[in-house]
C-alpha cells in the first residue's frame, strides 16, 4: 500500500470550496466515499480528496457531523437523535442517497 492511502484523514471539498478533513475511518462509513477511497481506478484513493461538486458547504458540514455520529455511535444501545434543521431536511435526504449513509 502507498503511504498516501494509509492516511488517516481524507479532505472532503464541496461545490462552493469548502474543505473538510475528516478521519478515513469516519468517510468510510459512507457506501459512496467507501468506493471512492478504497477502490482502484479512482484518483480519490491516492490523493485522498473528494470533491463533491453537487453538495454545498452547509450540507457537507452536516455530513461530516453524522459520519462522526455514526462513528461513535455504532453498534451502540441509548443512541441520541440526530438532529438536522427543517429547512435542511430536504437536501439532506438527497445528499444521503447519493452518499449510501
Amino acid at each position: 500500500m502507498s503511504e498516501s492511502t494509509e492516511s488517516k484523514y481524507v479532505t472532503l471539498v464541496s461545490s462552493d470550496g469548502f474543505s473538510f478533513v475528516v478521519l478515513r475511518e469516519a468517510a468510510l462509513v459512507s457506501g459512496t466515499l467507501r468506493g471512492m477511497l478504497s477502490g482502484t481506478g479512482f484518483v480519490e484513493s491516492t490523493s485522498n480528496i473528494v470533491k463533491l461538486p453537487n453538495i454545498s458547504g452547509i450540507l457537507l458540514e452536516k455530513v461530516c457531523e453524522y459520519l462522526y455520529f455514526n462513528l461513535k455511535y455504532k453498534n451502540k444501545t441509548g443512541v441520541p437523535q440526530f438532529e438536522i434543521p427543517p429547512e435542511l431536511a430536504l437536501e439532506m435526504l438527497v445528499v444521503a442517497d447519493f452518499l449510501d449513509t
